[in-house]
């Protein structure tokens, strides 16, 4: 299946899985959607069963977007407890659309959890609550991994949940990552469990081989063995390392979470030489998430680096967030870079690496040796310090499945094909009505920026008070008095007299006068000289709150 018919069926409203080999596009589809349904004003819980996919989405977990966190079960108690957090009530009922990335890496009864929840708070037996489910992931890669105390786990696609949805399979069959056919056959055999002899002799004759023009990332099972190397070959380097810091806002814990999922560090320590690894994409510039690169220079005016492919680019900061509702709940800032001497397996997720060093000799699950090979572009770019039997075996459970999905998927691109324009066109629109879709003009209204003036008046409107206004935005009263002198300014006939009920009278009255005492300039009467006229019991702000609300 290709990615536009694959978009074509989730714009109808079907549940999906969208899977196929890594390097397919499926990220790349499931933004491409995700982006459709924002500018359609549709509200869409865009999720991952990590942080690291997360991000390449702009997402969160899924175990926080549904309140789960780390439960295995849910007792009454814990729904009943769930549902009295205002948050979780807000993003759950407005949700019309949930996405969950990397689905092969979340366990099978968390998912029943997790459509328990939605039934829950959507006050609605439909599975998953009537919600539109986009599943996406590759079984053949990361599995899930039980936690001491967790339950035992299985593969998401044997919970019942998942047999419930009716899902359309959507297997993408094209490639965008491997550039090397003998390559993509080797990886397509193993993923195929059809390694033969001339296959396997092509991967073993990159044993102890040198890679192409670049030094090779290492793939690593454990942080500290990154943290180590990295650390040590950057200290080899002459000089002093120069640091950048992340830049963040919004709320400590979301931002937390961002920060756990993005793969660049929150203190980055460079030295001219250092080997980099871009962490997101930027074609323009030249780079995508995976492309190797050598620091040309790193000082207070900004970083450059030269590419794999002799590329110079001049490295801007980048921006990574969480997004709900249209508005932005976390952001954090960063050059997209990272050392990578080392990086873990883990993390390479999702990564297409120019050149990696691999050492397979202590694979210890079917599916470690596909995970680790299918992040590197081409043979070339491959080193191999070591493989056993078991580094080339797939999980004999996921392989049947797999022969299974690729079948019904090119039954669904079959319809899709029989499917005329107006047929599909129709269904698309049922569809948006059916989850409330704006129109091009009311979402553009919707998205539109909102200036913090535009959004201090939408209070004023409600009828809040001067505090309230100020709690409720979170700035200085004199902060909000500002706003409102400018609205007054644009806007003469605003209604501001019910601001007047927090006043003493007597008090305001002398305010009155002072200021008429104090004089005008500009047809505004002047603060400074009303104050010293009133002395310190008066402050600035009730001061400028009377002279708001005189004519």
């Amino acid at each position: 299946m290709t990615q536009q018919e694959a978009l074509a069926i989730l714009k109808m409203g079907h549940n999906a899985f969208l899977t196929g080999a890594a390097g397919s596009g499926k990220t790349f589809v499931l933004n491409e959607y995700v982006d459709w349904l924002k500018n359609q004003g549709v509200e869409v819980g865009v999720t991952a069963s990590t942080g690291i996919a997360a991000t390449h989405i702009g997402g969160m977990t899924i175990h926080a977007w549904s309140g789960l966190g780390v439960r295995d079960k849910l007792s009454a108690y814990d729904l009943e407890d769930l549902e009295s957090k205002s948050y979780l009530w807000k993003r759950l009922d407005r949700a019309k659309v949930l996405v969950i990335d990397e689905v092969s890496m979340l366990h099978h009864y968390r998912l029943d959890l997790i459509e328990q929840v939605l039934r829950s708070f959507k006050r609605n037996n439909e599975p998953f609550g009537g919600v539109q489910v986009i599943l996406c992931g590759d079984f053949f890669q990361l599995p899930p991994v039980a936690r001491m105390g967790e339950r035992p786990s299985r593969f998401a696609y044997e919970a019942k949940s998942w047999q419930n949805l009716g899902l359309k399979i959507c297997y993408l069959e094209e490639q965008h990552r491997q550039n090397d056919d003998n390559y993509l056959a080797i990886l397509n055999a193993i993923r195929d469990n059809e390694m033969n002899v001339d296959l396997g002799e092509s991967l073993r004759s990159r044993l102890n081989q040198k890679t192409n023009s670049i030094e090779p990332t290492k793939l690593y099972s454990h942080n500290v063995d990154v943290d180590e190397e990295n650390e040590r070959e950057l200290a080899k380097l002459p000089g002093e390392a120069r640091e950048y810091y992340m830049n963040d806002k919004g709320r400590e814990k979301v931002v937390t979470t961002l920060k756990k999922g993005c793969l660049a560090p929150e203190v980055l320590r460079l030295k001219k030489g250092a080997r980099v690894m871009f962490v997101k994409n930027n074609y323009e510039a030249g780079f995508a998430n995976g492309t190797l690169g050598i620091v040309s220079s790193c000082d207070a005016s900004g970083i450059t680096v030269r590419t794999a492919k002799g590329k110079l680019v001049n490295v801007t900061s980048a921006s990574w967030r969480i997004e709900e509702e249209g508005k932005i709940k976390a952001e954090i800032n960063q050059y997209p870079l990272r050392l990578a001497w080392a990086i873990t397996v883990h993390k390479s997720q999702g990564l297409s690496l120019d050149a990696a060093e691999v050492d397979l000799s202590q694979s210890f699950e079917p599916g470690m040796g596909y995970v680790a090979l299918s992040r590197v572009r081409s043979l070339d770019g491959l080193s191999l310090k070591g493989l056993n039997a078991l580094a080339l075996q797939v999980d004999p459970g996921v392989l049947q499945k797999d022969g299974e999905w690729r079948r019904e998927s090119q039954k669904h691109s079959a319809e899709m094909s029989a499917l005329d324009k107006a047929d599909y066109e129709a269904k698309q629109k049922r569809f948006l009505n059916k989850i409330g879709a704006l129109s091009a003009k009311e979402a553009k209204l919707k998205n539109k920026k909102i200036s913090t003036i535009e959004k201090t008046r939408m209070l004023l409107d409600e009828g809040k008070t001067l505090h309230e206004m100020a709690k409720e935005r979170n700035l200085k009263t004199g902060t909000i008095l500002d706003h409102l002198e400018k609205i007054k300014e644009q806007d003469s006939t605003v209604t501001l007299q019910y601001l007047s009920e927090g006043l003493i009278v007597s008090r305001s009255k002398k305010i009155r006068e002072a200021l008429k005492k104090g004089g005008m300039t500009g047809g505004q009467y002047l603060l400074g000289p009303a104050k010293n006229l009133l002395g310190p019991n008066f402050s600035y702000e009730e001061i400028r709150l009377v002279r708001l609300l005189m004519s």
